[in-house]
């Protein structure tokens, strides 16, 4: 209709399929601290040259030369680390991989906007569903060149994936730009170095189920006591058996304590990760485990008693509760989050807000939360808003991947459910039909409002007007009930209009046939009469 997309049907999203929980590693000696720095060390440049190996493969990688690889890091470190690294590395390969191959699509859509404006004469207007040509010819020229940039580049990445080349640099590749940027980033030349280093160590380590406490590598029992298997090199640094270094810090899991610990005594599989944090000077462990998916219930089980549709935004969640016929019930509620700050804090604030909108959520006794499935990532190019800048960093700055993984992952644990809706004209069509009438003189809704009330509705599956089209026959109640706001067994629903006596039409009121019928004056005298007076003859007669 109206050349409209379709919108896809709404889905019950699957939770979290796996675990990860953060602690200090408090009380190391400096004994403890330079064993783990020499480890990661010696570890990480390992890695790198198992990285750099891996990647000249390419497409040609095998289980042979897998093997090859595993077996030269075995003789410099020890088999379990070795299967670590090279896990480690065929991941990081696959996940570069995943980032070319975005890369790839998001020149296709500069290139292919860049052709479609420069095929229109300069100055046309373009319209709300494809842009118009550009406005003077210096800015045509200047764009011309542009596109010869993004087809350059384009074959040049296409040229890499078919060979089956990655650029990985390990430790980041935002950490070595900032390298060229030390007096923004503020920071001196050893601060960096230091950063790098550290980012570029390599002390983690998978579980194996079977095995003492779950890991054989970098082991926790459940009272806390952390030890690490030294490579070859290191063997003369062991203070335990069997090549092995005991840490004098104690730990605990503060998150999922119980859950950890009875992974541990089960034996079952844990893997942990040692890292240090150069800003604070201090060192934690991660411990992540698989857990089952839990078993998505039924989207009817989870509207069964309303739902609460969850609008997102770059500074804040705008939510609104309706009920089962979609209508909504008291105020709307907003959960603001600050994303200015470095990647540590913009995570606190998401998960703050996330705990305030699943608090309220129980509070109201709701069993699902609905939430639009966003993916900017073909949204983004600078030559679709080149002159919005200010809209590009919005888009930018929206959390949406992180906000999709902590919503799924916290509603998992409170047994709420979490419902992706389709987010086409969401915002457009909520601002259109709900913000001006549920404003009142105490109320003033935003369009995000409005938004969170649209996509509650679409999760129910009822349309985002508030009324449908009024039924054909002489547009009055004999098809049935005019609205979608109640069900037709809902008791107190609006049932059909009163009849009304009289012509119905919008151009005559109804009462207008009493109106007319009492428009002639009552007296005798006044009255007017069709009756013409004519005076006859007298009557003849015999």
């Amino acid at each position: 209709m109206g050349g409209l997309r379709e919108v896809a049907v709404p889905f019950v999203a699957l939770g979290p399929c796996g675990v990860s929980v953060r602690t200090r590693l408090g009380g190391l000696t400096p004994e403890d601290e330079k064993v783990l720095c020499l480890v990661g060390t010696h570890l990480g440049s390992l890695a790198s040259k198992d990285l750099k190996a891996r990647c000249a493969d390419g497409l040609e990688h095998s289980a042979e030369t897998w093997a090859a690889r595993k077996r030269d890091l075995t003789g410099v470190s020890s088999s379990r680390w070795a299967g670590s690294i090279t896990k480690a590395t065929h991941d990081q390969w696959a996940l570069a991989r995943r980032g070319q191959l975005a890369h790839i699509h998001s020149l296709e859509a500069g290139v292919r906007t860049l052709r479609h404006r420069l095929s229109l004469p300069v100055g046309e207007k373009g319209t709300k569903r494809s842009p118009g040509g550009y406005r003077s010819a210096h800015e045509w020229f200047h764009k011309t060149r542009r596109l010869h940039v993004l087809e350059d580049r384009l074959e040049q990445v296409r040229a890499d994936r078919e060979a089956g080349r990655v650029r990985v640099a390990r430790g980041g590749k935002r950490l070595l730009g900032t390298r060229h940027h030390l007096d923004k980033a503020q920071l001196s030349e050893a601060e960096w170095r230091e950063r790098w280093e550290a980012g570029r160590w390599f002390l983690q380590a998978d579980g194996e189920s079977g095995k003492r406490f779950g890991n054989e590598t970098i082991r926790i029992t459940p009272e806390g006591d952390v030890s690490i298997k030294l490579p070859a090199p290191f063997a003369g640094l062991a203070n335990a058996g069997h090549g092995r270094y005991v840490l004098a810090a104690q730990v605990r899991f503060p998150h999922r304590g119980q859950e950890w610990a009875d992974r541990v005594e089960a034996n079952r599989a844990v893997a942990y990760r040692i890292h240090y944090d150069t800003g604070r000077g201090r060192w934690y462990v991660d411990a992540s485990w698989q857990i089952p998916p839990t078993k998505a219930i039924p989207l009817k089980a989870a509207l069964a008693d309303g739902v609460i549709g969850v609008d997102t935004n770059a500074d804040h969640l705008a939510a609104w509760r309706l009920d089962t016929h979609g209508n909504p019930i008291g105020r709307p509620r907003r959960f603001f989050y600050d994303l200015s700050g470095n990647a540590q804090h913009r995570d606190a604030q998401v998960r703050h807000a996330l705990t305030r909108l699943l608090n309220w959520a129980k509070s109201c006794r709701v069993k699902a939360i609905a939430v639009e499935d966003l993916d900017f990532q073909a949204e983004k190019t600078r030559e679709k808003h080149g002159r919005k800048r200010r809209f590009r960093q919005l888009i930018s700055g929206m959390p949406t991947g992180k906000l999709r993984a902590r919503l799924t992952s916290m509603a998992d644990a409170t047994g709420i459910a979490v419902i992706a809706v389709d987010p086409a004209y969401t915002s457009k069509w909520g601002a259109q039909h709900w913000q001006k009438p549920m404003a009142g003189p105490a109320r003033k809704p935003t369009r995000h409002d409005a938004a969170s009330i649209a996509i509650g509705r679409r999760a129910q599956g009822h349309p985002i007007r508030r009324r449908t089209t009024p039924p054909r026959a002489h547009q009055s109640d004999v098809h049935g009930h005019r609205t979608v706001q109640a069900d037709r067994c809902a008791p107190g629903r609006e049932g059909p209009r009163p009849h009304v006596p009289g012509p119905r039409t919008r151009s005559v009121p109804p009462d207008a046939a009493s109106t007319r019928a009492t428009r002639t004056p009552k007296t005798v005298r006044d009255v007017r009469s069709d009756q013409v007076w004519v005076q006859h003859s007298p009557l003849l007669t015999d």
